[in-house]
């Protein structure tokens, strides 16, 4: 069990019907303070209301931190640009499952066991084969994760931390070979298996794109793209996938099942599928030419019309990943060219006007992480179809790392939001022949 670090930072008074309560308030390490109202419902019969908890904290944590307002994101106290620019993705799901950066006698242990990971039972192939050609990546993904439990069930027993994190390297390891089979199996190709002499993400692009007709080289600036997206997608806080999985461990679920539980909610498009909406709209804007037209739109407060992957709903004054991504999306694109796809190059006009166009400079509208992500993801040549697919990828070790911190956490109770209840009174029950 985990200990508590929050530190008591005073309290505050709530009068309620002529009554004053005492709220006790704590601080964490960085943000705002909180008000305890554990105790309000027993004391007041009173609940608070907050739709979507958005100004609600849920439980303790020390793996992220965002200021929105500052543009400031943190895994464990690293800021993820110099994370994104010095590290790789394997070193950030250590970082992010046992709270320190690895030594090196540290990262090749977790490397070999992460490697040693990557297949997956032989009957899985059997199970993809259920689904139709043309079921989305996403769904697929949903039944093999859920299904795991059924093929790995030595390693389900939450209360035993050696099981717990055989499940967490199984879950880090075999998420890109079961993406990969997701992507081949709606193509109709073979599936190809997992090589362990390449790196994590080398090993995934060539799990994905390659064919046994010939041999497949790993392009290393394409690779640190990606590397570089799974980094950035690693964590997010408590957000609505997050909060999902940890609501779904509070019952006792088995690990797999709750990861599943995480691609689910992940799978809606206000959530996973920001990319791919902005890659929608650069079609929607058509070509180079229409796009001061759709610019004049963005700007009209009387059109519906908004510019996807410009401003973000947490960060306020610029996404802290965006620049990172910026830079490998220029070098993707420098490295395989434009070619004759127009949406690129309309993304990078776009890109052109709204970093100098007043407007949007005035109103803080960067483009952000999904804007670039998902212009690189198209360059590296994955269809719109996988893109939350490689974003559920990145964001398991989040979703484990908050899991088993949970699990650890001696204040944890199985989730159980409250309601207004707003329906009929109590009434007597009419029999239907007297109704």
């Amino acid at each position: 069990m985990r200990d508590s670090k929050i530190k008591p930072a005073g309290s505050a008074t709530l009068t309620f019907k002529d009554k004053n309560y005492t709220l006790p308030a704590f601080s964490g390490t960085e943000g705002p303070e909180v008000l305890d109202i554990r105790k309000l419902y027993g004391e007041a019969d009173v609940f608070t209301y907050d739709p979507g908890f958005t100004s609600t904290a849920s439980c303790e944590s020390d793996i992220t931190f965002i200021d929105g307002d500052k543009g400031v994101l943190l895994y464990r106290g690293y800021p993820i640009d110099q994370l994104a620019e010095h590290s790789n993705f394997l070193e950030v799901c250590y970082l992010l499952l046992h709270g320190e950066l690895p030594n090196k006698a540290q990262f090749t242990k977790f490397d070999n066991s992460i490697t040693r990971h990557t297949m997956v039972h032989e009957q899985l192939a059997q199970f993809f084969r259920g689904f139709r050609r043309d079921a989305h990546p996403m769904a697929i993904m949903c039944g093999v994760v859920g299904a795991l439990s059924a093929f790995y069930h030595d390693s389900t027993d939450i209360n035993d931390p050696r099981q717990r994190e055989i499940a967490s390297h199984r879950l880090i390891a075999k998420m890109p070979t079961i993406a990969a089979m997701a992507y081949k199996y709606s193509t109709g190709q073979p599936f190809v298996y997992p090589h362990n002499d390449l790196h994590y993400t080398e090993n995934f692009l060539r799990m994905t794109f390659s064919v046994p007709a010939e041999e497949y080289k790993i392009n290393p600036v394409l690779a640190k793209a990606l590397d570089t997206i799974f980094i950035l997608h690693a964590d997010h806080e408590q957000n609505a996938s997050t909060s999902t999985v940890r609501l779904a461990g509070s019952s006792g679920a088995n690990p797999f099942a709750c990861i599943a539980a995480g691609i689910a909610c992940l799978w809606g498009p206000a959530h996973g599928g920001a990319n791919e909406a902005a890659l929608k709209m650069l079609e929607e804007i058509g070509s180079v030419e229409k796009i001061p037209e759709f610019i004049a739109k963005a700007k009209d407060p009387n059109d519906n019309f908004r510019l996807m992957g410009f401003g973000h709903r947490v960060y306020k004054n610029y996404d802290p990943r965006a620049t990172a991504m910026q830079k490998q999306c220029h070098a993707v694109l420098d490295e395989v060219g434009h070619g004759d796809d127009p949406l690129l190059k309309i993304a990078m006009e776009l890109e052109k006007i709204a970093l100098s166009d007043e407007y949007f400079v005035k109103r803080k509208l960067y483009p952000n992480i999904d804007f670039y992500s998902g212009i690189t993801l198209r360059a590296l040549g994955f269809p719109t179809s996988m893109f939350t697919v490689l974003f559920a990828l990145a964001r398991t070790v989040g979703w484990i790392a908050q899991w088993g911190e949970m699990i650890e956490d001696p204040h944890q109770k199985i989730g159980r939001p409250r309601q207004i209840y707003t329906g009929a009174a109590l009434r007597d029950y009419v029999p239907l022949a007297k109704r």
